[in-house]
């Protein structure tokens, strides 16, 4: 499909393609840079992404904007407490001829947009939970795959914590980002109350079709890394636990428990497909550094001091990077 005479050719066409993305997604997402970059960066590495921001911040328009751009096939599931893990992978009816037939969920999509993942009992989550590692849910018995490219963009509100289910460990850990939103500058905030209180329509082109998408996900992977750069976010990972002798004394006093081998993982996906978008045919130290925060932030269990004494995880983490 994608005639290419080698990668270096194709990884040029990449970052060409991922201008033109981020200058269509930029006609209704005004600023937000780093928040879109991170969000691509998930989709070329075959991650998901948690979004943690208050209401308001164009977190739903962000991931419309982007199944647009990219021709994919978009559904959101709002999360309530009374949601059950058959509304959102499906279920068997009885048709006409009294067979069992099974109608798809919502989870049946390439973007799935998890609004409030954190509303919601246990039992669903663990469902979204199988969806997204296993890229397949299991219902009466029967497996069925589900979409490729498939990506989950989670969103939580870190305000209101009334009436919700904390995130299981096991569940953070599958999200490759941990992204916060803020609020926009002074100078954005004016262009989005301008094109969204007046008759302003953006007309979005699509960039990229699903198949280009798996080529450039496959294309990622074969992108060579050397010895130095897996050595140094192999060693960010594992200084984030306390139990390594060779975790700095700052990580002993305030963390319980450290970042596992996917973040090592992820930290390599993640520095590859953030040097190529930057004009890089392999990874260095500093694309490593780029993705950190993201991808360790919600890998890091602060204990009861860290709390008492305020110190975040970012604080941690940019002290592991020094």
């Amino acid at each position: 499909m994608m005639n290419f005479r080698d990668d270096v050719e194709a990884v040029n066409a990449l970052r060409d393609k991922y201008k033109l993305l981020t200058s269509e997604i930029g006609k209704i997402i005004i600023g937000q840079n780093e928040v879109v970059e991170d969000v691509l960066i998930c989709i070329l590495s075959k991650g998901h992404c948690l979004l943690v921001g208050v209401p308001g911040l164009a977190k739903t328009l962000l991931v419309n904007t982007i199944s647009r751009t990219l021709g994919l096939q978009y559904s959101r599931i709002q999360f309530t407490p009374d949601l059950m893990p058959s509304d959102i992978i499906g279920t068997e009816i009885l048709d006409e001829n009294r067979h069992f037939k099974f109608v798809k969920g919502p989870l049946f999509a390439n973007i799935i947009l998890a609004d409030e993942i954190n509303r919601t009992p246990p039992k669903t989550q663990s469902a979204l939970l199988e969806a997204m590692q296993e890229r397949s849910v299991t219902t009466a018995g029967k497996r069925y795959e589900l979409g490729n490219p498939f990506f989950v963009l989670a969103t939580q509100n870190p305000i209101e914590q009334e009436g919700t289910y904390p995130l299981p460990e096991a569940q953070l850990d599958r999200f490759m980002f941990n992204v916060w939103l803020t609020y926009p500058k002074f100078e954005e905030e004016i262009t989005v109350v301008k094109n969204t209180t007046s008759n302003y329509e953006a007309e979005l082109k699509v960039i990229m079709s699903s198949e280009e998408i798996v080529f450039f996900q496959d294309l990622i992977r074969r992108i060579p890394v050397t010895d130095n750069v897996l050595q140094y976010a192999v060693k960010l990972a594992s200084s984030t636990r306390p139990e390594n002798p060779d975790a700095p004394q700052m990580v002993k006093q305030y963390i319980s428990w450290g970042a596992g081998p996917r973040a090592s993982q992820f930290l390599i996906l993640g520095a590859k497909a953030h040097a190529v978008i930057h004009g890089k045919f392999s990874p260095d130290i500093e694309n490593v550094r780029a993705v950190a925060p993201a991808i360790l932030r919600h890998r890091i269990v602060r204990n009861y001091k860290a709390e008492a004494e305020n110190v975040s995880s970012d604080a941690i983490i940019k002290e592991l990077m020094k």
